[in-house]
Protein backbone atom coordinates (compact mmCIF):
# COMPACT_ATOMS: atom_id res chain seq x y z
CA UNK A 1 0.00 0.00 0.00
CA UNK A 2 1.09 3.08 -1.03
CA UNK A 3 0.92 6.06 1.07
CA UNK A 4 1.13 9.81 -0.04
CA UNK A 5 2.18 11.98 2.37
CA UNK A 6 2.23 16.41 1.77
CA UNK A 7 5.92 17.71 2.64
CA UNK A 8 5.12 19.97 6.38
CA UNK A 9 8.52 20.17 8.06
CA UNK A 10 11.82 20.80 7.23
CA UNK A 11 13.00 17.40 8.10
CA UNK A 12 10.41 16.16 4.99
CA UNK A 13 11.65 18.44 2.59
CA UNK A 14 15.05 17.52 3.43
CA UNK A 15 13.71 13.21 2.91
CA UNK A 16 12.31 15.15 -0.36
CA UNK A 17 15.48 15.95 -1.58
CA UNK A 18 17.39 13.23 -0.15
CA UNK A 19 15.53 10.69 -2.01
CA UNK A 20 16.84 11.75 -5.67
CA UNK A 21 20.69 10.37 -4.08
CA UNK A 22 19.64 7.38 -2.72
CA UNK A 23 17.66 6.57 -6.04
CA UNK A 24 20.51 7.17 -8.49
CA UNK A 25 23.39 6.53 -6.05
CA UNK A 26 26.69 4.14 -8.31
CA UNK A 27 25.03 5.10 -11.60
CA UNK A 28 27.73 6.32 -13.97
CA UNK A 29 25.16 8.69 -16.13
CA UNK A 30 23.79 10.73 -13.21
CA UNK A 31 25.05 13.87 -11.83
CA UNK A 32 24.08 14.74 -7.87
CA UNK A 33 22.64 18.24 -7.99
CA UNK A 34 23.87 20.71 -5.21
CA UNK A 35 22.06 19.69 -1.83
CA UNK A 36 21.93 23.28 -0.82
CA UNK A 37 20.84 24.87 -4.08
CA UNK A 38 17.83 21.96 -4.00
CA UNK A 39 16.48 22.93 -0.53
CA UNK A 40 16.80 26.58 -1.53
CA UNK A 41 15.12 26.10 -4.53
CA UNK A 42 12.50 24.32 -2.54
CA UNK A 43 11.98 26.59 0.35
CA UNK A 44 9.40 29.72 -0.05
CA UNK A 45 11.42 32.11 2.03
CA UNK A 46 14.92 31.09 -0.07
CA UNK A 47 13.49 31.14 -3.95
CA UNK A 48 11.96 34.50 -5.05
CA UNK A 49 9.63 32.44 -7.92
CA UNK A 50 7.42 32.10 -4.72
CA UNK A 51 6.15 35.78 -5.81
CA UNK A 52 4.33 34.42 -8.71
CA UNK A 53 3.77 30.71 -7.74
CA UNK A 54 2.61 28.58 -4.92
CA UNK A 55 3.60 25.07 -4.41
CA UNK A 56 3.34 21.56 -2.26
CA UNK A 57 5.52 18.98 -2.36
CA UNK A 58 4.52 14.90 -1.56
CA UNK A 59 6.60 11.92 -0.70
CA UNK A 60 5.42 8.14 -1.60
CA UNK A 61 5.95 6.16 1.23
CA UNK A 62 6.08 2.25 2.05
CA UNK A 63 6.37 1.06 5.50
CA UNK A 64 7.57 4.13 6.53
CA UNK A 65 10.55 4.28 3.56
CA UNK A 66 10.43 7.05 0.89
CA UNK A 67 9.55 5.41 -2.31
CA UNK A 68 8.92 8.49 -4.54
CA UNK A 69 8.36 12.13 -4.77
CA UNK A 70 6.84 14.90 -6.72
CA UNK A 71 5.93 19.02 -6.15
CA UNK A 72 2.92 20.74 -7.37
CA UNK A 73 3.71 23.85 -8.43
CA UNK A 74 1.20 26.80 -10.21
CA UNK A 75 2.74 29.70 -11.88
CA UNK A 76 0.29 32.27 -11.74
CA UNK A 77 2.57 34.78 -14.33
CA UNK A 78 3.00 32.02 -16.82
CA UNK A 79 -0.43 30.71 -16.91
CA UNK A 80 -1.47 34.01 -17.46
CA UNK A 81 0.98 34.52 -20.59
CA UNK A 82 -0.25 31.43 -22.15
CA UNK A 83 -3.95 31.72 -21.07
CA UNK A 84 -3.62 27.88 -19.41
CA UNK A 85 -4.90 26.75 -16.08
CA UNK A 86 -2.09 24.43 -15.38
CA UNK A 87 -0.26 22.76 -12.58
CA UNK A 88 3.15 21.57 -13.04
CA UNK A 89 4.65 19.10 -11.40
CA UNK A 90 8.38 18.81 -10.67
CA UNK A 91 11.03 16.82 -8.92
CA UNK A 92 9.06 13.89 -10.24
CA UNK A 93 11.21 10.60 -9.45
CA UNK A 94 9.78 6.88 -7.89
CA UNK A 95 10.78 3.66 -7.81
CA UNK A 96 10.08 0.98 -10.76
CA UNK A 97 6.03 0.76 -9.55
CA UNK A 98 3.38 2.10 -11.44
CA UNK A 99 1.38 2.51 -7.95
CA UNK A 100 3.87 4.90 -6.92
CA UNK A 101 4.41 6.96 -9.59
CA UNK A 102 0.63 7.24 -10.39
CA UNK A 103 -0.07 7.72 -7.04
CA UNK A 104 1.85 10.64 -6.93
CA UNK A 105 0.75 12.19 -10.05
CA UNK A 106 -3.12 11.67 -8.57
CA UNK A 107 -2.11 13.74 -6.13
CA UNK A 108 -1.01 16.80 -8.17
CA UNK A 109 -3.79 16.66 -10.16
CA UNK A 110 -6.29 16.41 -7.02
CA UNK A 111 -3.76 19.52 -5.49
CA UNK A 112 -4.22 21.38 -8.73
CA UNK A 113 -7.95 20.43 -8.96
CA UNK A 114 -8.75 22.19 -5.55
CA UNK A 115 -7.38 25.29 -6.97
CA UNK A 116 -9.28 25.25 -10.30
CA UNK A 117 -6.52 24.30 -12.61
CA UNK A 118 -7.84 21.97 -15.74
CA UNK A 119 -4.76 20.95 -16.49
CA UNK A 120 -1.39 19.30 -15.95
CA UNK A 121 2.20 19.58 -17.57
CA UNK A 122 5.81 18.61 -16.87
CA UNK A 123 8.32 18.07 -15.43
CA UNK A 124 8.37 21.54 -15.45
CA UNK A 125 10.04 23.73 -12.65
CA UNK A 126 9.00 26.81 -10.76
CA UNK A 127 10.60 29.27 -13.89
CA UNK A 128 12.36 28.41 -17.14
CA UNK A 129 16.05 28.39 -15.89
CA UNK A 130 14.90 25.17 -13.32
CA UNK A 131 15.36 21.71 -15.08
CA UNK A 132 12.96 20.73 -17.52
CA UNK A 133 11.56 17.72 -19.26
CA UNK A 134 11.72 13.97 -18.76
CA UNK A 135 14.54 12.25 -20.09
CA UNK A 136 13.41 9.77 -23.72
CA UNK A 137 16.71 9.46 -25.37
CA UNK A 138 20.52 9.26 -24.27
CA UNK A 139 20.02 7.39 -20.78
CA UNK A 140 24.17 6.23 -21.14
CA UNK A 141 24.97 10.06 -21.55
CA UNK A 142 26.82 11.87 -18.61
CA UNK A 143 24.25 14.55 -17.54
CA UNK A 144 24.70 17.71 -16.47
CA UNK A 145 23.75 19.77 -13.09
CA UNK A 146 21.42 21.59 -15.25
CA UNK A 147 18.96 19.30 -16.82
CA UNK A 148 17.22 16.21 -15.40
CA UNK A 149 18.54 12.35 -15.31
CA UNK A 150 15.90 9.44 -15.04
CA UNK A 151 15.66 5.52 -15.63
CA UNK A 152 14.19 4.73 -18.88
CA UNK A 153 11.13 3.30 -16.89
CA UNK A 154 10.03 7.00 -16.50
CA UNK A 155 8.33 7.47 -19.48
CA UNK A 156 6.92 4.07 -19.77
CA UNK A 157 5.24 4.72 -16.22
CA UNK A 158 3.47 8.09 -18.47
CA UNK A 159 2.59 5.57 -21.51
CA UNK A 160 0.90 3.24 -19.10
CA UNK A 161 -0.60 5.82 -16.84
CA UNK A 162 -3.21 7.23 -20.10
CA UNK A 163 -4.71 10.57 -20.22
CA UNK A 164 -0.80 11.66 -20.88
CA UNK A 165 0.19 13.42 -24.50
CA UNK A 166 3.44 15.13 -25.60
CA UNK A 167 3.29 18.19 -25.24
CA UNK A 168 7.19 19.75 -25.86
CA UNK A 169 10.60 18.20 -26.63
CA UNK A 170 13.91 19.68 -26.06
CA UNK A 171 17.09 18.44 -28.05
CA UNK A 172 20.63 18.31 -26.26
CA UNK A 173 23.70 18.25 -28.58
CA UNK A 174 27.19 17.16 -27.97
CA UNK A 175 29.89 19.42 -29.82
CA UNK A 176 33.49 19.00 -30.47
CA UNK A 177 35.31 22.38 -30.03
CA UNK A 178 36.81 22.56 -33.18
CA UNK A 179 41.18 23.06 -33.74
CA UNK A 180 40.44 25.99 -35.97
CA UNK A 181 37.21 28.56 -35.48
CA UNK A 182 35.17 27.53 -38.31
CA UNK A 183 35.39 29.89 -41.38
CA UNK A 184 31.53 30.57 -41.50
CA UNK A 185 31.93 32.16 -37.58
CA UNK A 186 35.04 33.75 -38.96
CA UNK A 187 33.89 35.31 -42.27
CA UNK A 188 30.31 36.30 -40.77
CA UNK A 189 31.62 37.91 -37.54
CA UNK A 190 34.09 40.08 -39.35
CA UNK A 191 31.27 40.89 -41.76
CA UNK A 192 28.61 41.81 -39.44
CA UNK A 193 31.19 43.95 -37.48
CA UNK A 194 31.99 45.88 -40.49
CA UNK A 195 28.17 45.82 -41.65
CA UNK A 196 26.63 46.49 -38.55
CA UNK A 197 29.26 47.97 -36.37
CA UNK A 198 28.54 44.94 -34.32
CA UNK A 199 31.28 44.44 -31.35
CA UNK A 200 32.18 41.37 -28.93
CA UNK A 201 32.48 42.54 -25.28
CA UNK A 202 34.16 41.17 -22.37
CA UNK A 203 32.68 42.47 -19.28
CA UNK A 204 35.09 43.29 -16.15
CA UNK A 205 33.42 42.18 -12.72
CA UNK A 206 32.42 45.86 -11.82
CA UNK A 207 30.45 46.12 -15.14
CA UNK A 208 28.43 42.89 -14.30
CA UNK A 209 27.86 43.60 -10.37
CA UNK A 210 28.61 46.90 -10.10
CA UNK A 211 27.05 48.69 -13.20
CA UNK A 212 24.30 46.68 -13.73
CA UNK A 213 25.37 44.51 -16.45
CA UNK A 214 24.30 41.49 -14.71
CA UNK A 215 20.76 42.21 -14.35
CA UNK A 216 20.17 43.38 -18.32
CA UNK A 217 21.76 40.15 -19.14
CA UNK A 218 18.41 38.52 -17.68
CA UNK A 219 16.59 41.38 -18.88
CA UNK A 220 17.62 40.82 -22.37
CA UNK A 221 17.08 36.74 -21.79
CA UNK A 222 13.41 38.06 -20.70
CA UNK A 223 12.74 39.68 -24.46
CA UNK A 224 14.90 36.85 -26.37
CA UNK A 225 13.02 33.82 -24.43
CA UNK A 226 9.83 35.50 -24.24
CA UNK A 227 7.77 33.09 -26.82
CA UNK A 228 9.58 29.96 -25.73
CA UNK A 229 7.84 27.44 -23.88
CA UNK A 230 5.79 27.65 -20.89
CA UNK A 231 8.56 30.67 -20.07
CA UNK A 232 7.44 33.38 -17.59
CA UNK A 233 8.81 36.67 -17.06
CA UNK A 234 11.68 37.12 -14.70
CA UNK A 235 11.36 39.74 -11.91
CA UNK A 236 13.52 42.36 -10.52
CA UNK A 237 13.85 39.70 -7.28
CA UNK A 238 14.10 36.32 -9.63
CA UNK A 239 17.03 38.56 -11.60
CA UNK A 240 19.09 39.62 -8.60
CA UNK A 241 18.83 35.76 -7.23
CA UNK A 242 20.16 34.30 -11.45
CA UNK A 243 23.36 37.20 -10.66
CA UNK A 244 24.05 35.79 -7.42
CA UNK A 245 23.93 31.90 -8.79
CA UNK A 246 25.87 32.75 -12.02
CA UNK A 247 27.52 35.47 -12.77
CA UNK A 248 28.73 36.40 -9.49
CA UNK A 249 30.88 33.40 -9.89
CA UNK A 250 31.34 32.98 -13.88
CA UNK A 251 35.01 32.98 -15.48
CA UNK A 252 34.56 36.12 -17.13
CA UNK A 253 36.66 34.71 -20.23
CA UNK A 254 33.48 32.50 -20.77
CA UNK A 255 30.72 34.92 -21.27
CA UNK A 256 30.62 37.17 -24.16
CA UNK A 257 28.18 40.36 -24.95
CA UNK A 258 27.95 41.43 -28.41
CA UNK A 259 26.86 45.34 -28.50
CA UNK A 260 25.57 47.37 -30.90
CA UNK A 261 27.06 50.96 -29.32
CA UNK A 262 26.48 50.68 -25.75
CA UNK A 263 23.26 48.34 -26.10
CA UNK A 264 23.82 44.56 -25.31
CA UNK A 265 21.91 42.74 -28.26
CA UNK A 266 23.34 39.35 -27.28
CA UNK A 267 25.38 37.15 -24.79
CA UNK A 268 26.69 33.88 -24.22
CA UNK A 269 27.23 32.27 -20.92
CA UNK A 270 29.15 29.18 -20.30
CA UNK A 271 30.40 27.47 -17.46
CA UNK A 272 33.00 24.43 -17.30
CA UNK A 273 31.12 21.02 -16.78
CA UNK A 274 30.85 20.14 -12.97
CA UNK A 275 29.35 16.90 -13.86
CA UNK A 276 32.67 14.41 -12.84
CA UNK A 277 33.21 16.62 -9.75
CA UNK A 278 29.56 16.62 -8.90
CA UNK A 279 29.74 12.68 -8.92
CA UNK A 280 33.06 12.70 -6.55
CA UNK A 281 30.59 14.58 -4.07
CA UNK A 282 28.91 13.13 -1.01
CA UNK A 283 25.27 13.75 -2.67
CA UNK A 284 25.70 16.78 -3.86
CA UNK A 285 27.35 18.26 -0.39
CA UNK A 286 30.27 20.96 0.06
CA UNK A 287 31.64 18.57 3.00
CA UNK A 288 33.71 17.06 3.76
CA UNK A 289 35.47 17.36 0.44
CA UNK A 290 33.05 17.71 -1.91
CA UNK A 291 34.57 21.85 -2.08
CA UNK A 292 37.79 20.68 -3.88
CA UNK A 293 36.38 18.93 -5.90
CA UNK A 294 33.99 21.75 -7.34
CA UNK A 295 36.86 24.44 -6.84
CA UNK A 296 39.33 22.55 -9.18
CA UNK A 297 36.47 22.42 -11.90
CA UNK A 298 35.67 26.63 -11.42
CA UNK A 299 39.43 27.80 -10.35
CA UNK A 300 41.21 25.62 -12.95
CA UNK A 301 39.03 24.05 -15.47
CA UNK A 302 40.12 20.58 -14.23
CA UNK A 303 37.38 18.99 -17.53
CA UNK A 304 37.55 18.56 -21.05
CA UNK A 305 33.90 19.84 -21.15
CA UNK A 306 32.32 23.21 -21.16
CA UNK A 307 28.50 23.88 -20.83
CA UNK A 308 26.86 26.37 -23.14
CA UNK A 309 24.31 27.40 -20.15
CA UNK A 310 22.70 30.60 -21.66
CA UNK A 311 23.04 31.91 -25.07
CA UNK A 312 20.62 34.70 -26.19
CA UNK A 313 20.42 37.15 -28.94
CA UNK A 314 17.26 40.02 -29.97
CA UNK A 315 15.20 38.43 -32.94
CA UNK A 316 16.27 41.81 -34.80
CA UNK A 317 19.83 40.80 -34.55
CA UNK A 318 19.77 37.18 -34.82
CA UNK A 319 19.47 37.79 -39.18
CA UNK A 320 22.46 39.90 -38.95
CA UNK A 321 24.81 37.13 -37.80
CA UNK A 322 25.09 38.08 -33.93
CA UNK A 323 25.45 34.19 -32.79
CA UNK A 324 28.43 33.96 -34.90
CA UNK A 325 30.00 36.82 -33.20
CA UNK A 326 29.52 35.20 -29.56
CA UNK A 327 30.45 31.75 -31.37
CA UNK A 328 33.57 33.22 -32.88
CA UNK A 329 34.65 34.20 -29.39
CA UNK A 330 33.96 31.71 -27.26
CA UNK A 331 35.16 29.00 -29.28
CA UNK A 332 38.36 31.05 -29.09
CA UNK A 333 38.33 31.08 -25.56
CA UNK A 334 37.42 27.33 -24.81
CA UNK A 335 40.70 26.70 -27.79
CA UNK A 336 42.58 28.26 -24.49
CA UNK A 337 41.16 26.04 -21.78
CA UNK A 338 41.83 23.29 -23.36
CA UNK A 339 38.42 22.33 -23.51
CA UNK A 340 37.20 19.49 -26.05
CA UNK A 341 34.03 18.95 -25.64
CA UNK A 342 30.85 21.30 -25.09
CA UNK A 343 27.59 20.36 -23.71
CA UNK A 344 24.38 22.64 -25.45
CA UNK A 345 21.56 23.28 -22.85
CA UNK A 346 18.32 22.50 -24.05
CA UNK A 347 16.62 23.34 -27.22
CA UNK A 348 13.26 22.99 -28.55
CA UNK A 349 12.51 20.36 -31.02
CA UNK A 350 10.72 23.46 -32.92
CA UNK A 351 13.35 26.35 -32.89
CA UNK A 352 15.07 25.11 -36.11
CA UNK A 353 17.15 28.53 -36.55
CA UNK A 354 18.65 27.30 -32.98
CA UNK A 355 19.55 23.90 -33.74
CA UNK A 356 20.94 24.67 -37.50
CA UNK A 357 23.71 26.43 -36.19
CA UNK A 358 25.38 23.23 -35.11
CA UNK A 359 25.63 22.16 -38.58
CA UNK A 360 28.92 24.75 -38.77
CA UNK A 361 30.44 22.30 -36.00
CA UNK A 362 31.35 18.75 -35.61
CA UNK A 363 27.96 17.72 -33.32
CA UNK A 364 25.60 15.17 -32.57
CA UNK A 365 22.13 14.97 -31.18
CA UNK A 366 22.78 12.49 -27.87
CA UNK A 367 19.71 13.54 -25.43
CA UNK A 368 16.00 14.53 -25.23
CA UNK A 369 13.44 15.69 -23.00
CA UNK A 370 9.99 15.27 -23.00
CA UNK A 371 7.13 17.33 -21.28
CA UNK A 372 3.92 15.60 -20.83
CA UNK A 373 0.25 17.22 -20.94
CA UNK A 374 -2.93 15.69 -19.37
CA UNK A 375 -6.08 17.82 -19.83
CA UNK A 376 -8.60 16.76 -16.80
CA UNK A 377 -12.10 15.07 -17.38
Amino acid sequence: MTEIRKVTTRRELRQFVQFYYDLYRGNPQAVPYMFFDEMATLRRDKNPSFECCEADYFLALRDGRVVGRVAAIINRRANERWQRQQVRFGWFDFIDDLEVSKALLNAVEAWGRERGMTEMAGPLGFIDTDREGMLVEGFDQLSTMYINYNYPYYADHISRMGGFEKDNDYLEYKVKVPEVVPDKFAKIAEMVGRRYGLTVHKFTRRELIDEGYGREVFRLLNATYKDLYGFSELSARQIDKLVDDYIKIADLNLVTAVMDGDRMVGFGITFPSFSRALQKTRDGKLLPFGWWQLLRILKWHKTDTVDLLLIGVLPEYRSKGANALIFNDLIRQFQRYGFRWAEAMPQMESNESVRSQWQYLESIQHRRHRCFRKVFR
